[in-house]
């Protein structure tokens, strides 16, 4: 049974994060809805609706509109604000685990001190 592409996961985007991660504007994303170039559907998130998009024909009408090399310097700067972003929270967790380990070291020399 061959899925849709609108259920496949990584296949569709919002409006919203098609305009961060390709560098269109709403304005030239509702401009090609309305030209029929692509396909949309509306979802909501609390209450507040959006445009689902997918996210090939994105890709294309960002080499449409800016041409391949602007497309693929904004792919480019997409992933590694993606991965800034996952080493900052690596970073995060492992500044807590840091703190964690020195609460129990210390608390490890209190209980080995009242043994003696």
């Amino acid at each position: 049974m061959s899925k849709s592409s609108w259920t496949q996961q990584g296949k569709t985007l919002s409006h919203k994060n098609a305009c961060k991660e390709f560098g269109l504007t709403e304005a030239e994303i509702i401009d090609a809805i309305k030209a029929g170039e692509i396909q949309y559907k509306i979802n909501y998130a609390h209450g507040n609706p959006y445009y689902k998009l997918l996210r090939e024909e994105i890709e294309a009408l960002a080499i449409k509109l800016h041409g391949k090399s602007h497309f693929e310097k904004q792919e480019l700067e997409h992933k590694i604000k993606k991965i800034t972003r996952e080493i900052n929270t690596h970073k995060r967790k492992a500044k807590s685990l840091e703190k964690e380990k020195l609460a129990l070291t210390k608390e490890l020399d209190l209980l080995a001190n009242t043994e003696r």
